[in-house]
């Protein structure tokens, strides 16, 4: 693909330094299990979605805030070599880079703890300051790893440049809905749709009434990712499941991230709505075969041979 060609994506949000731990299950609280292998690898909710765009074929701009440290060096220079652009990644010599230890369990189900550091003072001026970013970018992806009102302030910058707003909202927390009637597209998972909705989602028909619930405090489109399921899509014109695909699961790390970065991309290109959540669904069940957050983000000829089997 051309450089001219590919959409300008954005994305704000969070960059950790992930520890990790594979175990033969998560420990109990009190409980020390030994033999763990360890890799350190890069995360952060933002930083993976930024990547797993750029690898699916965005021109990617990353607005975010890491620390004078050895981990925000690390960072900043992988996001370089991913090609993104990371003018408005700021250094912050007051606070350290985010950090994240996770365990993970020979099932491929995770645990996570996270020490927010320089993401915590990500503001809506550091947000302002990539103003100029938002002319002619297609899409503005965005999580919750970092302070709300920064994420309010991006999505009113994108409102007002006629940019498309997918959210994220992970780690769940309740969202006004001034920010909701900004955004094009809400992306939660089973967990983030009952916490926001109180509505235990099990199936596509829980699915459904969730969405609805969401749709009507001024969301357009509501996607909830369903894991191996797939993806269920609520539109005014009513709601379906994209099925998912099977694939045998090492690591479920940052599969949501790749899911929003890879249908930026599609939606940046102009594909319509269920191609570019199934083209998100391919890219997210590449990435749990694969150990890490960021490492596991597939390339763009990756996804399109997996989508041809």
């Amino acid at each position: 693909m051309e450089e001219l060609m590919k959409p300008r994506i954005i994305v704000l949000g969070s960059s950790n330094t992930d520890m990790i731990i594979k175990l033969d299950r998560i420990p109990r609280p009190g409980e020390t299990i030994l033999g763990g292998a360890f890799v350190t690898a890069a995360g952060g909710k933002g930083a993976n979605q930024a990547v797993g765009a750029a690898r699916a074929g965005g021109q990617v701009t990353f607005i975010a805030r890491v620390g004078q440290d050895m981990f925000g060096d690390q960072a900043v220079a992988g996001f370089a070599t991913e090609g993104i652009n990371v003018d408005h990644v700021s250094r912050d010599k007051s606070n350290p880079s985010g950090v994240a230890l996770i365990f993970v369990g020979k099932d491929g189900e995770n645990s996570i703890a996270v020490a927010g550091g320089a993401n915590a003072k990500l503001s809506p001026t550091d947000v302002k300051k990539a103003k100029a970013a938002f002319a002619g970018a297609s899409v503005l992806v965005m999580q919750l790893e970092t302070p709300l009102k920064s994420v309010v302030a991006a999505a009113d910058l994108a409102a007002k440049a006629g940019v498309r707003v997918i959210l994220n909202p992970a780690p769940a927390q309740s969202l006004p809905d001034n920010l909701l009637k900004c955004v094009s597209i809400l992306t939660p998972n089973e967990t983030e749709a009952e916490l926001l909705t109180g509505i235990a989602v099990t199936d596509t028909a829980s699915a459904a009434v969730a969405a609805a619930k969401l749709r009507a405090r001024g969301v357009q489109t509501v996607i909830i990712t369903l894991g191996s399921l797939g993806a269920f899509v609520a539109t005014e014109d009513g709601g379906q499941l994209v099925p998912g695909f099977k694939v045998k699961a090492v690591d479920t790390t940052a599969a949501g991230d790749t899911f929003n970065g890879a249908l930026a991309v599609a939606l940046g290109e102009g594909k319509p709505l269920k191609q570019a959540v199934r083209f998100a669904n391919a890219a997210a069940a590449i990435s749990v075969t694969r150990l890490g957050a960021q490492a596991s983000a597939p390339t763009r000829r990756e996804i399109e041979k997996f989508l041809k089997k």
